[in-house]
């Protein structure tokens, strides 16, 4: 029943990883940008939550608010700061994003301090799911539930939408798209608002699961950079089976060989760079 239980919880993990590492892989797919503080967005969408929550704000409201302003403020970070260099080389893109994640950071413990907090999930889903043996927390199956729905939603976002054709037609060619007459810099911002939002969403979604602390976002910059490059660049179903894959391993290793765990989504990583360079999906 313990092996049961961290698969649930594998695929509870996978989805968060999913949501956080699909935003990552979309703005690098568009812009072909390598945008290191993705996973600020995620601390930020956390910390958002628990700053509500704290203040007696409803969860709910916190959980939907939070990604919309992280979403807004990537937006105008992306406005102001990062179209100025989308045209320089990649050891530029990483220098102002990590520069850009650090300072975020630093200002994520000075407004709450150095030492992380706990977030409280809504009464309702405060209790557990029982079938026989099987005992589940009911938070953990509504995140599942949710990131199931958003999965299929944001599927239909981009492959059902005008939007979606013109982000896969720009992942192919940004000037033939400006050709036909369509803003590519508001598609940009909207893309990469949209990839933050659903970061900012990730951290806001695993804040009861796993609490605040001002350096998870390095964390989670880790894990979706080793989701997006087993899934392959730019790919949304290879982001959906990597994210499951790395969320089931590191949850039934946790089981097997606690002290593994982490190690073996690394390895796990090396062996698809070896074997398949461009990820189990990802295009030439």
């Amino acid at each position: 029943m313990i092996y049961l239980f961290q698969l649930v919880n594998g695929i509870g993990l996978g989805m968060l990883y999913f949501l956080l590492a699909v935003g990552l892989s979309i703005i690098f797919g568009l812009l072909h940008f390598v945008n290191f503080a993705h996973g600020a967005f995620y601390l930020l969408g956390a910390y958002l939550v628990y700053d509500m929550t704290e203040r007696g704000v409803n969860f709910w409201a916190g959980l939907l608010l939070a990604p919309v302003v992280v979403a807004g403020l990537a937006a105008l970070t992306e406005a102001v700061l990062l179209r100025r260099i989308y045209h320089l080389p990649h050891t530029f893109h990483i220098l102002v994003t990590v520069g850009l994640a650090l300072m975020v950071q630093e200002l994520v413990i000075i407004l709450w301090g150095p030492v992380g907090g706990n977030v409280s999930p809504p009464d309702v889903l405060g209790g557990v799911f029982m079938l026989g043996d099987f005992i589940y927390p009911q938070y953990r199956l509504f995140v599942i539930g949710l990131t199931l729905v958003l999965a299929i939603g944001l599927w239909w976002l981009l492959e059902g939408t005008r939007l979606g054709a013109v982000v896969r037609a720009g992942s192919e060619s940004t000037d033939m798209v400006s050709l036909l007459g369509i803003d590519i810099v508001r598609v940009n911002t909207a893309v990469f608002a949209l990839g933050a939002g659903l970061a900012g969403l990730a951290g806001a979604l695993a804040a009861p699961i796993r609490g605040v602390e001002p350096f998870m976002g390095v964390e989670a910059l880790g894990i979706a950079f080793v989701v997006v490059v087993i899934g392959g660049m730019g790919s949304y179903t290879g982001a959906l089976i990597a994210g499951l894959l790395v969320g089931i391993v590191q949850s039934v290793m946790a089981t097997l060989w606690p002290e593994g765990a982490r190690l073996m989504i690394y390895l796990g990583m090396g062996l698809v760079i070896l074997t398949m360079p461009r990820g189990l999906l990802g295009r030439a």
